[in-house]
């Protein structure tokens, strides 16, 4: 599991849903200590998942614009995690 949450501020273009919903699983799983819920606990983990990303949006849609992007490319737009993300679909 990484140790670093994914930064999504200042991003040109900016954030996708896909990128916050992926940070705050992230996030989530960091948190719980849990990769994989288990069937019982699957409905906690989505819910908190839900509301972190909304907190995202809402945290992100509330700051001022950055000054320059973030140091490092977020996960979902590297190249060959398009291609992984391409080839499971």
């Amino acid at each position: 599991m990484r140790r670093n949450i994914t930064e999504l501020r200042g991003l040109e273009p900016p954030a996708t849903a896909d990128e916050v919903e992926a940070a705050a699983r992230q996030y989530v799983r960091k948190v719980s200590g849990v990769r994989h819920p288990s069937p019982a606990n699957a409905e906690a983990f989505e819910a908190a998942v839900v509301a972190v990303t909304a907190a995202t949006r809402t945290l992100l849609d509330a700051l001022p614009e950055r000054r320059q992007p973030p140091k490092t490319v977020p996960p979902l737009r590297r190249p060959e995690v398009q291609a992984r993300i391409a080839a499971r679909g």
